[in-house]
């Protein structure tokens, strides 16, 4: 027996079928995750044609990304801020520890003190302005230096702001680069009102009429506006969806055997992120995938035909996802947090980089 079997495996650990590193080559591109089970940002990266490579870093809590592909620029939504990155090709080219070795260098550049109020998603609108699902206060924010928060839009049936997660409002879509349509788990006005009725009660609402556009949606988490059509994914069935915005039915494009969140678009690629689900959870021991859901990774869809052209399953440290998000024409990104202090010895300034000198 190859003694290598008794080894514990290495964290974040983790399979994948054969062609998602060629994929990935193909498409130039490299996978974004947030894991709040485990405090983690995970870029996913194509190491060659046979191979992947990741690059973890420690977050609180981390949730929603955001990123502003003209700027290059992206934000994630942690346990009580907001922290903006930005990327120095520059920075990274030079970058003392390994020069030469990434493409992409994402460098913390401002951070908003929003408070606990449990963000979900998060993007950037055509305003350049943050806008986020606040769960806590069952509403939409936008975010700026004058406030913790500013409301921008709240359900009709949510009575007053309050700190209650009434109706678990979590998903949010943009339409022309502005918040258009948004998921919750029901329209309750009291206290986590959800929990009870948490399978069968989901809506998704058009904000802009207060319009619920589909109802007794299974769970609905991370809608995204595609091609001009809303898709929707159904955490508790498991299944990616297409919503028919004319009589509010939904037709299922995959299923998928886990509890899925997360959601990308690339070209022609959905990358779906699968979560383990908490055996311990009253909430999720409810599911009828509760069973099947014992994975977690990422589920590669092509949409066109909406086949699986690509998995990675997650063998140790990461049980539950919450964000995906595709960083386009990077192939070996990196990126600081502020909990290290590295951060601190690169400066940007217009047209030039700098990187403090050691003292000898």
């Amino acid at each position: 027996m190859n003694k290598n079997y008794n080894r514990p495996l290495a964290p974040f650990s983790c399979q994948y079928t054969p062609q998602v590193p060629e994929l990935l080559l193909s498409l130039n591109c490299t996978i974004s995750i947030t894991t709040y089970q485990a405090g983690k940002l995970v870029f996913i990266s194509p190491k060659d044609e046979n191979y992947l490579i990741q690059l973890p870093r420690t977050f609180q809590k981390p949730m929603g990304i955001a990123y502003d592909e003209e700027k290059d620029k992206m934000a994630i939504a942690c346990k009580d801020e907001i922290i903006v990155f930005a990327n120095s090709p520059e920075l990274a080219k030079h970058y003392p520890k390994s020069p030469n070795k990434y493409d992409a260098l994402y460098m913390p550049r401002a951070t908003y003190h929003t408070g606990a109020i449990d963000i979900h998603d998060l993007y950037y609108g055509s305003d350049k302005k943050l806008y986020g699902v606040n769960t806590l206060f069952s509403c939409l924010i936008s975010i700026d230096d004058d406030y913790n928060f500013t409301p921008y839009w709240k359900p009709p049936f949510i009575d007053k702001y309050v700190s209650e997660d009434r109706c678990h409002l979590n998903g949010m879509a943009l339409v022309n680069g502005k918040p258009k349509y948004v998921t919750a788990f029901n329209q309750g006005n009291s206290f986590q009102s959800w929990r009870d009725v948490v399978t069968t009660d989901g809506i998704i609402m058009d904000i802009d009429s207060n319009e619920i556009v589909a109802a007794n949606i299974p769970m609905p988490h991370s809608p995204r506006w595609y091609n001009n059509q809303l898709y929707v994914l159904l955490s508790a069935t498991g299944e990616l969806a297409k919503i028919n915005l004319d009589n509010g039915k939904y037709e299922i494009i995959t299923r998928l055997d886990g509890f899925v969140r997360g959601m990308s678009l690339y070209k022609d690629y959905l990358f779906i992120g699968l979560s383990k689900l908490r055996k311990n959870s009253s909430t999720f021991a409810k599911l009828k995938i509760a069973d099947k859901a014992n994975q977690s990774g990422i589920v590669i869809i092509h949409l066109p035909t909406g086949s699986v052209a690509g998995k990675i399953t997650y063998l140790t440290s990461v049980d539950e996802i919450y964000d995906v998000h595709i960083l386009p024409n990077k192939i070996r990104p990196n990126i600081l947090n502020t909990i290290r202090p590295d951060y601190k010895e690169g400066l940007s300034i217009p047209q030039t980089t700098f990187w403090a000198k050691k003292n000898s």
